[in-house]
């Protein structure tokens, strides 16, 4: 190996790029320390876009949901060959965790069906239906609240004829949709903790297994749905709630032999911090294979099909988002610390970082070779105090401002949730969205102007 390609690849070992195993492995660095994106053979600098459009900036890569979408369902079809198991699988891709047509459209292309969880994401299934933008064999679970205008919805276009499966997760909606012609599921709501952020004590959604069996009989049913939490960390926290589910489900296929589906709903994690060993995909996949057939095996029941709704797992990694360092500042009683003020807002557009504590990856696009680093937490451009990203209290490392002319940033992961709860404190705007794929580059959403944001409070 030459002197100069072990520079390099030491350089993308301390900042975590081209690793399968943090969900980086798209991304490299230049001779000139600048961030690239792969996409197969070809390449974006991300510098150099950042240099053309400004900042702050989101930057989508289709390609990369697209991949992911087309290795899990590989990888399930595979490990169901392989351990004989009986059952089909499908994949359904949960809208709320990014409803952006750069997101959906490239999961669907690969084979993705949709999970929904309102009337208005219903509603753009049916403009897509409309548009003719997919198969009309796709299959669409309906999650969340029925509200009137939601029910109303599912039943218009299961009599359009998309194959529509609405979840009972109520009384009052097991009543609304007793007359419903398609098949339905039902929600169980499962006594498991399972170690997850996410992980509620209490949940409004769905039914006790005690009211599950109490109910019976139930007009065509054909899937049990569950879903426990999001951004699970362990593989155990996927796994024992598919044994406990799979006990239910041999009991309820006594009384109701069209059931013939589990859906394990979300969960499946990803490497945010890149510090820490972090499950395989493949692994996670081969243990849900291996213990919903044992255990079909174990109640002597035929292995049912399986649906997971891995949005986050899907979308997460195909989104960056980047900032210019502004300026910076000391940090009282904090020597060896710095603010690094950003010219965006973490509680604007990454609201994950004030709401949940979300930790993040976050790499230079620019003078990623430097040796001199300083420890920082970075600040956001809005007035509140709570506007920054301080790594749980840890720090961060990043080029000192004084080696550098201008210093651009990126945080990694940010394709999940991040859109649909951001906001315009302080009335600052949305980041610019780019679009890379195919060597080609679009702006998907263009930076707000004073104007824009105004008209939306009515000015």
């Amino acid at each position: 190996m030459s002197k100069k390609s072990n520079i390099k690849n030491k350089i993308k070992k301390f900042w975590k790029l081209g690793s399968e195993d943090y969900n980086t492995s798209h991304f490299d660095v230049n001779s000139n320390g600048e961030l690239l994106v792969r996409e197969g053979n070809f390449q974006y600098n991300i510098f150099e876009l950042i240099k053309k459009y400004g900042t702050p900036t989101e930057i989508v890569f289709p390609t990369i949901i697209e991949n992911r979408v087309r290795d899990l369902i590989d990888t399930f079809s595979a490990y169901i060959k392989i351990l004989g198991y009986k059952g089909k699988f499908f994949y359904h891709y949960a809208m709320k965790v990014n409803q952006n047509r750069e997101f959906v459209l490239p999961a669907v292309a690969e084979g993705a069906n949709l999970e929904v969880s309102s009337a208005n994401e219903l509603y753009l299934t049916k403009k897509m239906l409309e548009q003719e933008k997919f198969n009309e064999k796709i299959r669409v679970i309906c999650n969340g609240p029925k509200t009137p205008k939601y029910i109303a919805l599912i039943n218009e276009l299961r009599n359009r004829g998309l194959s529509i499966i609405p979840i009972i997760e109520e009384y009052n909606e097991l009543e609304a949709l007793k007359k419903f012609k398609g098949d339905i599921g039902i929600r169980l709501n499962m006594n498991i903790r399972i170690g997850a952020h996410w992980d509620k004590k209490f949940n409004r959604f769905g039914f006790t297994e005690e009211e599950i069996y109490k109910l019976g009989r139930i007009k065509n049913l054909a899937v049990l749905h569950y879903h426990l939490s999001s951004q699970i960390e362990k593989i155990e926290g996927i796994i024992s709630p598919l044994k406990k589910a799979i006990e239910i489900y041999a009991r309820l296929k006594e009384k109701n032999p069209t059931l013939d589906t589990i859906d394990i709903g979300g969960g499946a994690g990803i490497p945010y911090e890149k510090k820490k060993h972090f499950y395989k995909a493949k692994t996670l996949i081969q243990q849900v294979v291996k213990t919903a057939k044992h255990y079909a095996d174990k109640f002597k029941i035929k292995h049912p099909n399986l649906i997971v709704e891995w949005g986050r797992y899907v979308a997460a990694p195909a989104q960056i988002t980047i900032y210019k360092i502004l300026a910076e500042k000391p940090i009282e009683n904090k020597n060896d610390k710095k603010w690094y003020i950003i010219d965006g807002s973490f509680m604007n557009d990454l609201v994950d970082t004030w709401a949940i504590h979300q930790k993040w990856h976050v790499t230079p696009v620019n003078n990623l070779n430097t040796k001199k680093l300083q420890k920082v937490w970075l600040v956001g451009s809005s007035c509140d105090s709570d506007d920054k990203y301080t790594a749980g209290g840890s720090y961060i490392l990043l080029p000192k401002l004084d080696e550098t002319k201008e210093l651009y940033i990126a945080f990694f992961d940010t394709g999940a949730y991040q859109d649909s709860l951001s906001s315009h404190h302080c009335l600052l705007s949305s980041p610019l969205k780019l679009v890379v794929s195919n060597g080609e580059v679009r702006i998907a959403r263009k930076r707000e102007t004073p104007e824009d944001i105004g008209k939306l409070f009515g000015w």
